[in-house]
């Protein structure tokens, strides 16, 4: 079955679609990709890189670009979308897949009049606050939070709610300047590095224990249509804690069970509430020891760290290609889930720049066969300080309990060196 959400431009009249990308990242050209591979459509680009950054294959098959000084302005993104409509006509869609460029964008397709999702909705995804109070209101389980501006109010929220707190700016995405925050004196020392600050608040948010999952899905008009559950093994923010850890993601084969129905529910009056009514989100949740549910975070964009590769796998689709499709022609055919995939970061050991890789022969020889994607640290490159690490390898396989198996395996046999 296809879905189709109403008011989207059939297949054959739609002309014009632009793409907004501050930076050619290795993702962001995936997605750009995907873009031009749309029977019928004249793509054209706003960046702040300049096209001569852009791969050859990319720069000639699009139909415009424009470059603004600031990738995430609002103002110039409008003005750049309106020069290239002046140019190749009215565009049926204004997109991008970066956290931070939501709000701008959807600003700028309210002045332009294109269709998208609003403003409103846009800022309660992206902030991270707003985003849980919403949450909250509608009776969806999250944790307890507090947006605090001064040291008086962070001091209240933890007397309130107990130790271990987490604390995170409110736009954040991928799991950086996030902190775990044990007992008072960890509140004291955190309040005098990061001094509060009203106009630029901090969010507290109870600490959750308990196994963390994200819920990729996709929403047309209003109806979730399709979900993903994937697990993390262990969590971004234990993983941040501890350097020594090694993360992955694993996407199960069969997530039919009962045990999601919770977060199946939760999730798709969540993303009704916050707003999504056509498109692509992430959402990141626990299950608690007791059984129940706690939504974390999500973004109304597609997945990172890998994760729409992963997803591109287990289904055996082109999810690069199929998240442009749904945001030009709102278009989704929902895929079956032919594989369990998953992928291991692999993270240097150590300071300084990547010196030796150790392990990867045995590596190799092991788990080769099931290996479909991998990227690995290159001699001399300077050490990533996210979870995700200085590189990955993507397994696939028909049985969950061979690719599990796999990635824990890998990331105790390849090590990164570093020196």
């Amino acid at each position: 079955m296809v879905f189709h959400a109403t008011g989207t431009p059939a297949l054959l009249m739609a002309k014009h679609a632009i793409f907004a990308a501050p930076f050619f990242m290795e993702a962001t050209l995936r997605f750009i990709r995907g873009a031009l591979g749309l029977p019928g459509v004249d793509l054209t680009l706003i960046s702040q890189d300049s096209a001569e950054r852009l791969p050859d294959d990319i720069r000639r098959r699009l139909a415009g670009h424009w470059q603004i000084r600031d990738g995430l302005d609002a103002q110039q993104l409008a003005d750049a979308a309106r020069e290239l409509q002046n140019r190749h006509g009215r565009a049926q869609s204004l997109f991008g897949p970066l956290e931070q460029l939501q709000v701008p964008l959807a600003r700028a397709r309210d002045v332009l009049g294109i269709k998208g999702l609003s403003v409103e909705a846009a800022i309660n995804f992206r902030d991270k606050s707003r985003m849980k109070t919403v949450l909250q209101q509608a009776g969806i389980p999250c944790a307890r939070h507090a947006l605090c501006g001064d040291r008086d109010s962070a001091a209240a929220f933890a007397d309130t709610v107990g130790f271990p707190l987490v604390v995170k700016p409110p736009a954040g995405a991928g799991g950086k300047g996030t902190f775990r925050l044990d007992g008072a004196a960890d509140l004291q020392t955190f309040l005098q590095r990061y001094s509060p600050d009203p106009q630029q608040p901090t969010l507290f948010e109870e600490f959750v224990s308990g196994t963390e999952f994200s819920f990729d899905s996709v929403m047309c008009d209003g109806d979730l249509v399709w979900h993903s559950i994937s697990r993390y093994m262990p969590s971004p923010l234990e993983v941040l804690e501890n350097p020594w850890i090694q993360w992955c993601v694993l996407l199960p084969r069969d997530i039919s069970g009962a045990e999601f129905d919770p977060i199946r529910t939760a999730a798709g009056a969540g993303l009704r509430t916050l707003g999504l009514d056509t498109g692509l989100s992430h959402m990141e949740w626990f299950r608690l020891a007791d059984g129940r549910i706690a939504i974390s975070e999500v973004g109304a964009r597609p997945p990172g760290a890998q994760i729409t590769s992963l997803l591109s796998y287990a289904h055996d689709v082109d999810f690069y290609t199929a998240w442009p499709r749904l945001m030009v022609f709102g278009e989704f055919s929902p895929p079956p889930r032919q594989y369990a995939a998953g992928a291991a970061y692999i993270r240097g050991q150590g300071r300084g720049s990547v010196r030796r890789l150790h392990g990867l022969d045995e590596a190799q020889q092991r788990f080769g066969d099931i290996v479909v994607e991998a990227k690995l640290p290159q001699e001399g490159q300077a050490p990533s300080d996210s979870y995700e690490g200085d590189g990955y390898v993507i397994l696939r396989h028909p049985e969950t309990a061979v690719v599990e198996n796999a990635l824990t395996e890998i990331v105790t046999t390849i090590r990164v060196e570093l020196a």
